[in-house]
């Protein structure tokens, strides 16, 4: 269990599980999740690197002291006979791991004082996360550091074959097994060869392995690809909902107790207002009902105000699926302009249609952490209310913004199903790809536009919950491209004005499938699938689990084939 803890912890070294929190500050007054998720990428790196910086200095310090011991020892035992050493290597093995890493790649004491200078930094500079997660994993407890982990070892060959030898006393010497090798020729100037040996082998001794292997000049140089079961390039991410319970951290931004800016700023009232609600969503937990909001006067008033208005303007200019979904909320008596809904009124609407629901939040969320919520088809709301004094536009998401603008097409299965495998496509991807899933979201689900009957017509929830921007996007001031993911990924948005740029969908069906394609050309080395039945997120790394997941589908297919066989069945 020790062992299993320790891979974990190694797991999460290089990944910020709660993402980018409230307590670091954040300067930017933008709203948009792009700019959270460049920004998160700025942090995640610099973390990564004060990590391994800590790290390589420790080890660096450890190697050098056991560098000099060794040398001192050598000194000691250059009057003994050489009959002497090896009897003593027989007799003992961790004194055989040590005498055949120094005599089968000799190196002169010299050179291990030289280390404490030059080598040692050439030593720094390829000291690879890789070797790092093993070092933390081995010091976690002595059952860690003596569990055989596979590792995959790349060595340069400065003097061609012969060299080859070597490396296997060295191995058989540091009690490992070779299970793969193979080699080629090198394109590394003054190597001739490069190869690649997979070895079983305990975490400590495979440690000493790569110093003893480092420490002989007949290799350009040696590099630890992986360790079992530990992949330092895939960030934590949540596999159950109520994991999300460590997601719900904000980003510091265009807040009324923090900018002067905001139409709030000067209204100790509505600041005192927007604390408490925060306070709330601070406090909420997976499975807690969520909580009733009394609000305001004022506050349903804000809402009347836009809730007309964005009715006015949908029937000619939003999709035809957010215009069904609105009316279905109005006969439900969900949507009245009296009153704004509650949260969880809303939430048991969204799981009766398409099973999603709702998350109180307490503001914007980082991209990472939002995006991952939609994985296990939560959408995290807001429940505070823009100001009195800009009822048109909030330059952040407020409940407004949530309710009228993302809540209606969540409600509609092809949309529903869209925005979940946005959030599945996040769960282990790279900070890079964060940052172009979240601009695909703000050209798609923020900002979208789609075609229905030869006409332009919007689902973006930043154009459903603006007028101002609504009628500009469907104007012919903008540019409207067709949507195609791998474009729009990488394009400049923008979210201080209206936007230069929309991306047109043929249709939700259209985009889900090209979104797909896209997907599938990212670099995450695993896929995921969402488990319904027990709500977890399942990674598809074995052969065990497709074989699993394939029988059930052949049971699903099976009921669908006899569907059809029952309704060709002429009618008696």
């Amino acid at each position: 269990m020790m062992a299993v803890a320790a891979a974990q912890k190694n797991r999460e070294m290089f990944a910020i599980k709660k993402s980018y929190s409230i307590e670091n500050g954040y300067p930017s007054r933008r709203r948009s999740l792009v700019d959270d998720a460049r920004f998160e990428t700025i942090v995640v790196k610099q973390t990564k690197q004060t990590v391994l910086d800590e790290a390589r200095a420790k080890a660096n310090d450890s190697t050098l002291e056991c560098s000099v011991l060794q040398a001192q020892e050598q000194h000691q035992q250059e009057d003994k006979h050489p009959q002497e050493i090896q009897q003593t290597v027989e007799d003992q093995d961790a004194e055989e791991i040590r005498l055949v890493a120094v005599e089968t790649l000799p190196t002169k004491p010299e050179e291990h004082v030289r280390g404490a200078d030059d080598e040692e930094k050439e030593q720094d500079a390829g000291l690879t996360e890789e070797e790092v997660v093993l070092q933390n994993a081995a010091s976690e407890s002595p059952e860690a550091e003596k569990e055989v982990v596979r590792a995959a070892v790349v060595v340069r060959l400065r003097d061609g074959m012969g060299s080859l030898g070597r490396i296997l006393k060295a191995v058989e010497a540091y009690h490992g097994t070779v299970v793969h090798l193979e080699s080629r020729q090198s394109r590394s100037d003054g190597v001739q060869f490069d190869v690649l040996i997979k070895i079983d082998m305990a975490r400590a001794n495979l440690l000493q392995l790569i110093r003893s292997l480092r420490q002989t000049q007949s290799f350009g140089s040696v590099s630890l690809l992986s360790e079992n079961n530990v992949n330092v390039k895939a960030p934590w991410f949540p596999k159950h909902a109520s994991e999300l319970d460590n997601c719900n951290h904000l980003m510091t931004k265009y807040e009324p107790d923090l900018d002067m800016n905001h139409p709030g700023f000067a209204d100790q009232v509505y600041r005192a207002r927007r604390k408490e609600i925060a306070e709330i969503a601070f406090a909420y937990r997976y499975g807690d009902p969520i909580p009733h909001i009394d609000y305001t006067e004022t506050e349903n008033q804000t809402w009347a105000a836009v809730f007309n208005r964005v009715k006015e303007l949908m029937v000619k200019h939003a999709c035809s699926e957010y215009i069904a979904v609105f009316q279905k909320l109005e006969d439900e008596k969900i949507f009245v302009k009296e009153r704004l809904p509650q949260l969880q009124e809303m939430s048991d609407f969204l799981r009766r249609n398409t099973g999603f629901t709702l998350r109180p939040a307490a503001g914007l969320l980082t991209a990472r952490d939002f995006l991952a919520s939609l994985a296990f088809r939560i959408f995290q709301s807001t429940q505070y209310v823009r100001h009195i004094n800009s009822p048109y536009h909030t330059p952040e998401p407020d409940c407004i913004h949530e309710l009228l603008g993302h809540m209606p097409l969540l409600a509609d299965p092809s949309f529903a199903q869209f925005s979940q495998e946005i959030g599945l496509a996040s769960l282990g991807a790279s900070d890079e790809e964060i940052e172009k899933l979240s601009t695909v979201y703000w050209f798609t689900v923020e900002f979208g536009l789609c075609k229905e009957k030869n006409e332009v017509k919007a689902y973006g929830a930043g154009l459903l919950s603006a007028y101002g921007e609504l009628l500009h996007a469907i104007s012919d001031k903008p540019e409207h491209r067709p949507f195609d993911p791998a474009s729009t990924a990488v394009q400049p948005y923008q979210d201080q004005e209206y936007q230069p740029i929309y991306y047109v969908a043929e249709s939700f069906e259209d985009a889900k499938e090209k979104f797909r394609r896209w997907v599938s050309t990212m670099s995450r080395p695993f896929e995921v699938r969402f488990n319904p039945h027990t709500e977890r997120v399942e990674v598809l790394d074995s052969v065990d689990k497709l074989e699993t997941l394939v029988s059930q589908l052949n049971t699903e297919m099976l009921h669908l084939t006899n569907a059809i066989a029952k309704l060709r069945q002429p009618f008696c």
